[in-house]
């Protein structure tokens, strides 16, 4: 059965929590890097590879991390993971050199891989399916707070207590998402408890939550990781080098293990990525919206923050100022968006919103040396709000499609797909805007720059007016069930239904 109310209420604490712990640790510790450098006088390479580290590792791991969350509990993983990243972050703001902070890092990604998808596979496993939207909407909202909120605490930190502060920052809120996981009874919400169906698919020996009967697929997991590392650190690394050529042989080492890997999962008895989830109507159209949201967006910032400060000459902070208007309506477009959905289906919340990103990116590249003052100020904060307003709509939207759209049995596995494709969206839109700028300054190509990333938007609006137009009403979910048959282990709405 469905869990108690304040149960979920302890749910929704934790997820949000733990996304939040994640996203200002990110965005604080990019304030944090030159203090960090000089204080253990390390390269700018060695420093990058702090967080390029941790990037590469969460990335490769996510959605191995989810299949840990399915098969045994999101609960115990998201415990497990806040406690590794909360000791992590600890031993950075020890570590007495550079190399203890990149292998930190690394081991800090490790554990933001299970934290991450578990913060959705929860909500998930909490929530009826047609009742997702809600506290999915309210964590996007979240996470833009925390986004914006980032860069002016770790600011405030290092200039007063130093760079090392900024890594003691996320201890409290990890305590508390730890207190608020462990304070929800075992197993309540868990897909295999509550669902008669999944019991019933276990009887017939097809695919439950993974707990008995099924194996980890360990060879598909590590061809996966190693994809995605190559992918990540392959497009992180493209603006930056000299030689062009090394990524693009990563890239290219990318695509022939994602064959392989394509090759093993249609062989193998217990899949990592399920074909049906993959070919689902409900959850890969959605994913893709989400890289093409995710990719434009970051994309577009990256050299409108250098137009800011190298062209129209702002200081970090009246840069930042200037950007204000991108988290405020992202953290109001979330929660209107589950509202409009729920009314007019969630096709009329994806597609105004990737045409608003599309707008964001296109205006965005028509502002001039001259936008310093006056008028000027307020097209720029116009364009961040169009960014802000779509992509915060897009984003939760297009989220509560994919884990909704997935049998509860597979809800890590989609949250960790989900999650993915937010760590690579965004190195693909800055490899992008680099490549468009060419040798040309970032802050200089703004233009051409933005203007790629309005045609990846574009092409992120034609896919969205593909998708199904329902609104999320009492029929929704399951979709993934339904494709993958008796072999999900769960009747379309069984999940949250009981």
């Amino acid at each position: 059965m469905n869990p108690p109310r304040h149960h979920r209420g302890l749910v929704l604490a934790a997820s949000i929590t733990g996304a939040v712990l994640v996203a200002v640790d990110g965005t604080a510790l990019t304030v944090a890097r030159p203090a960090l450098q000089h204080d253990l006088h390390a390269s700018v390479a060695a420093v990058q590879w702090a967080s390029t580290g941790y990037l590469v590792t969460v990335a490769a791991l996510l959605v191995f991390a989810g299949r840990l969350g399915d098969r045994y509990g999101h609960r115990r993983v998201f415990a497990l993971g806040v406690t590794g990243f909360a000791t992590a972050s600890l031993g950075i703001a020890v570590a007495p050199g550079i190399g203890w902070v990149v292998a930190l890092r690394v081991l800090q990604g490790a554990a933001g891989a299970l934290l991450q998808p578990a913060t959705l596979g929860m909500l998930r496993a909490a929530w009826p399916a047609d009742r997702l939207a809600g506290p999915i909407a309210i964590r996007t909202a979240a996470i833009g707070l925390a986004a914006a909120a980032g860069p002016l605490v770790g600011g405030a930190l290092t200039a007063h207590l130093g760079w090392r502060s900024v890594f003691l920052l996320g201890l409290l809120p990890a305590a508390a998402a730890l207190l608020a996981a462990l304070a929800v009874p075992a197993g309540a919400g868990s897909p295999d408890t509550r669902s008669p169906a999944a019991e019933r698919g276990n009887r017939h020996g097809s695919e439950h939550d993974g707990r008995h009967g099924s194996r980890l697929d360990l060879p598909g997991a590590a061809l996966l990781a190693l994809a995605l590392a190559l992918l990540v650190q392959s497009l992180v690394t493209l603006p930056d080098t000299g030689r062009p050529l090394v990524p693009l042989l990563g890239l290219t080492a990318a695509g022939v293990l994602a064959l392989v890997l394509v090759r093993h999962e249609r062989r193998t008895a217990d899949p990592l990525l399920p074909p049906a989830l993959l070919r689902s109507t409900a959850v890969a159209p959605p994913l893709v919206v989400l890289l093409a949201a995710s990719a434009a967006l970051q994309g577009t910032l990256f050299p409108a923050t250098y137009y800011l400060q190298d062209v129209l000459g702002l200081d970090p902070l009246r840069s930042a100022l200037r950007a204000v208007p991108l988290a405020v309506t992202m953290i109001l477009a979330a929660p209107g968006s589950a509202w409009l959905a729920k009314r007019h289906g969630e096709r009329a919340v994806v597609l105004p919103g990737m045409a608003l990103i599309t707008t964001g990116a296109l205006l965005t590249a028509l502002l001039g040396t001259g936008t310093g003052t006056g008028t000027g100020t307020l097209a720029i904060g116009g364009c961040f709000a169009l960014l802000g307003t779509g992509f915060g709509a897009v984003m939760a939207t297009a989220t509560t499609m994919v884990v909704r759209g997935a049998a509860a049995a597979r809800a890590g596995v989609a949250g960790g797909l989900q999650q993915t494709v937010l760590n690579i969206g965004p190195a693909l839109g800055i490899a992008l805007a680099t490549a468009a700028a060419g040798r040309t300054d970032p802050g200089t190509a703004l233009a051409p720059s933005a203007l790629t990333m309005a045609a990846v938007a574009g092409a992120g609006t034609l896919l969205a007016a593909r998708l199904t137009g329902r609104a999320a009403g009492p029929t929704a979910g399951g979709a993934a069930d339904r494709a993958a048959g008796p072999a999900s282990g769960a009747r379309p709405e069984s999940a949250g239904r009981r």
